[in-house]
């Protein structure tokens, strides 16, 4: 059993006092009061439904909520689901709240989750956003039972998304590793996953607590230390994730923290996907349905635009970045007009490559070297948006497979450039 010194000694005391469980599902909050009861009515009923005779627990790790949402999570399975619990034969679901340090990247919450799960021995478990308001209780099915029933232990979700929704995850990320590390997962960074007990106690044996990554660099550190580790992942069909509107990160903060943790895991896992060459197939539950979506719009003009001006001012620092003839080519590609422009799926990839070898090899500042894709990835975006303003859900299925293999079958120019000195 991993070290848990660090769970808070009445904490514990509940832990112990409820015994083994088969199922936790665990639920960081942070002044969630608007939708957190919206969301434990989803996985309460959840839980009565498809798990009515697992003993379960639901785990709130909260970060100092000043609005009243503690109060809310003690309220909510009260009087919120006395039809459900009278009329259904299920085993008792606790619930208990404990405080924990307020952190960006809510890691201490995932670490006390981690922990609480492997104290109790469960066989499955799940995490699950408190800001979600498109939640139902099919979404407690979908991540737990690949686990309980299936004996899976990563439950990486599939989200109903717009076609320009998530294109960072769309083109580089879920991609990437997909080419690097031969496992197909198309929503990486979570933030709803399931996992196995077994993987939970091997989180929790690794030296990440201790590194700063953000909360979506988290979701992509346990989708790939779960590859690594040999695990076996699946998707899982959730449809929409809706969630409420928040302060979302710039564009260059998200750029310089979730792709330069994914950079940071490709560092720590270079002696298993150097090795490794097959891409392995991910088995996928659930009926994936469509649903009409509030449209998302991209000025791709003022896109391309800011790629233009990026690669004229940051020349030199490219030029420490990028083969001269991968700059050559983007250099070519920035005195196109709009209606000509595009940006090669080739050349994308083998960009993304070169600025991931140039981060280890440290050949500039991290810091300035993740700012200088961020115009890159501008005209990139600006490029998918002028190719399918008019294609369909499976057009862009089609090309987004096609960029995947782009990934897989350039995977020699990133380990030739990985070690190699400029």
């Amino acid at each position: 059993m991993a070290e848990e010194t660090f769970l808070a000694d009445e904490f514990v005391r509940q832990l112990t006092a409820v015994g083994e469980v088969d199922v936790v599902v665990g639920v960081p909050t942070f002044n969630n009061r608007r939708t957190i009861a919206r969301v434990l009515n989803a996985l309460q009923i959840g839980l009565v439904k498809y798990f009515p005779r697992q003993r379960s627990v639901l785990i709130n790790p909260d970060g100092g909520s000043t609005d009243g949402t503690p109060e809310e999570v003690k309220q909510a399975s009260i009087h919120d689901f006395e039809t459900q619990l009278t009329s259904s034969p299920l085993r008792t679901t606790h619930r208990i709240t404990t405080p924990c340090p307020r952190e960006h990247n809510g890691k201490s919450a995932l670490r006390i989750i981690l922990a609480a799960a492997d104290l109790l021995r469960a066989k499955a478990c799940a995490l699950v956003s408190p800001e979600l308001e498109s939640i139902t209780p099919e979404w407690i099915e979908a991540l737990v039972r690949p686990v309980y029933k299936e004996k899976f232990d990563l439950v990486a979700p599939i989200y109903h998304r717009h076609k320009f929704d998530g294109l960072l995850i769309k083109d580089l990320l879920s991609p990437m590793i997909r080419g690097v590390y031969g496992c197909n997962v198309r929503e990486p960074i979570g933030p709803e996953f399931g996992f196995s007990g077994k993987l939970a106690c091997h989180y929790l044996t690794q030296d990440v607590w201790r590194k700063d990554f953000t909360q979506a660099g988290m979701g992509i550190w346990m989708t790939t230390t779960a590859v690594v580790g040999g695990f076996r992942l699946c998707h899982s069909f959730l449809g929409p994730r809706i969630h409420a509107t928040g302060s979302g990160e710039g564009l260059v903060h998200t750029i310089q923290h979730v792709v330069g943790d994914s950079f940071r895991c490709l560092e720590a896992h270079e002696l298993f996907w150097l090795s490794r060459s097959e891409p392995q197939p991910t088995p996928t539950f659930g009926f994936e349905y469509s649903v009409a979506l509030e449209p998302i719009r991209i000025n791709r003009q003022r896109m391309l635009q800011m790629f233009r001006v990026g690669v004229s001012e940051l020349t030199s620092i490219l030029q420490s970045i990028l083969a001269a003839t991968t700059l050559e080519e983007i250099q070519q590609m920035a005195q196109l007009s709009d209606r000509e422009f595009r940006f090669p799926d080739e050349l994308w990839v083998k960009t993304v490559y070169e600025f991931a070898s140039s981060y280890h090899r440290a050949v500039i500042n991290r810091d300035h070297l993740l700012q200088a894709l961020v115009p890159l990835y501008r005209g990139r975006i600006g490029s998918f948006v002028l190719d399918n303003h008019r294609a369909d859900a499976g057009e862009i299925e089609k090309k987004l497979e096609a960029l995947a293999l782009h990934y897989q079958n350039l995977k020699p120019h990133l380990i030739e450039n990985w070690a190699t000195k400029k």
